[in-house]
């Protein structure tokens, strides 16, 4: 069974010496005779099951290690015991805050103490491995939300041969209004990899159109009243195509995917449909997705009606032409409208 490997770190060579002789049967030893050279052999090597460190040295002591590791992210997944004969309360109280497991004392006792740090690095090993399976997990369900999203995107592409660029627009419409909402307004603000979430739930917008008869979806001119009635429907139609396959993709994505999927025809003044909500009731993210929805059906060909230029579209957005719009997500538009430009002008080269 291959040794697992301990550093010791302390500027006293025979302190060094004393506990590497107690180790060495068990683990493979480094060594480092001060804070400088242990955080270089501790960045440049992944094999490290623990650290033994001394609290005072010269130049980079104990706790400059500490913080170092803390800023790397190795003190989760190393575990770092003090070795110290300090008594110094409030020395030890913010080692212990850095992340240091255990302390130990000098003198040294080494039938305790090679019981203390096997059990404690056992237990990080049984951790760390635990982290890699769910992180592998994570990484599988993430190909599963995407692969789900990209199949419902197909079959929506192949029913309204509009839609199907249009979808992949919408999430990065999506994300750049809903990074943009987040960085101005903190009531608004959301960690980017949720916003990376939204951005690709928001794909699944127009879902429900599966659902809407051909004549409807794909009719050249107007749509009577009748026939309007039906194709709001699809708010309604592709939630419950969503509630038959929650499992498939993780919660986060679901929930987004949901949301937006009923309520991206929802408009701030309450005048939108399918429940008539108004303001914040609305969800933010629901919010930009309308934004984003409009923009995009505005400056694109449809079968009724041939595309609009940006210029034209910004000014019926912000006119209320469209229906009313947070004025925050607006603004956020407005910040944007650089990079949004950018992907329309791709969009017409592309055409």
């Amino acid at each position: 069974m291959e040794k697992k490997t301990i550093l010791i770190v302390d500027d006293v060579e025979i302190n060094r010496a004393v506990l590497a002789e107690i180790f060495k049967d068990e683990y493979d030893i480094l060594e480092a005779a001060g804070g400088e050279e242990a955080l270089a052999i501790i960045n440049r090597n992944e094999e490290i099951s623990a650290v033994l460190l001394d609290l005072l040295m010269p130049g980079i002591d104990g706790l400059g290690v500490l913080k170092n590791m803390n800023v790397t992210g190795r003190i989760r997944t190393v575990p770092v015991f003090l070795i110290t004969a300090s008594e110094s309360r409030d020395l030890l109280l913010e080692a212990y805050h850095l992340g240091v497991v255990d302390i130990i004392s000098k003198p040294f006792y080494g039938h305790f103490i090679k019981h203390r740090i096997k059990n404690i690095i056992d237990l990080y090993s049984y951790q760390n491995e635990l982290e890699s399976i769910v992180a592998e997990q994570v990484t599988r369900l993430e190909k599963v939300n995407r692969s789900v999203i990209a199949t419902l995107a197909a079959l929506v592409e192949f029913r309204d041969c509009e839609s199907g660029e249009h979808v992949r627009r919408m999430s990065t419409l999506t994300w750049l209004l809903m990074q943009e909402a987040s960085e101005r307004y903190p009531e608004y603000h959301l960690p980017a990899a949720e916003i990376d979430k939204i951005g690709m739930s928001a794909v699944l917008h127009d879902v429900g159109k599966i659902s809407i008869p051909d004549q409807i979806l794909n009719k050249p001119g107007p749509l009577t009243a009748e026939e309007f009635a039906i194709m709001k429907g699809h708010t309604i139609r592709g939630c419950e195509i969503l509630q038959k396959i929650p499992d498939l993709l993780d919660e986060g994505t679901y929930i987004y995917s949901y949301d937006i999927c009923r309520h991206h025809h929802e408009r701030w003044d309450g005048r939108g449909y399918p429940d008539g909500l108004a303001g914040d009731e609305v969800s933010i993210w629901s919010q930009v997705a309308a934004v984003a929805d409009v923009y995009d059906a505005l400056t694109s060909d449809r079968v009724y009606k041939r595309a609009y230029s940006h210029e034209v579209a910004v000014q019926m957005i912000f006119n209320g032409e469209c229906g009313a719009f947070n004025p925050k997500v607006l603004e956020a538009f407005r910040q944007s409208e650089d990079r949004i430009l950018e992907l329309y002008q791709e969009k017409q080269e592309e055409g």
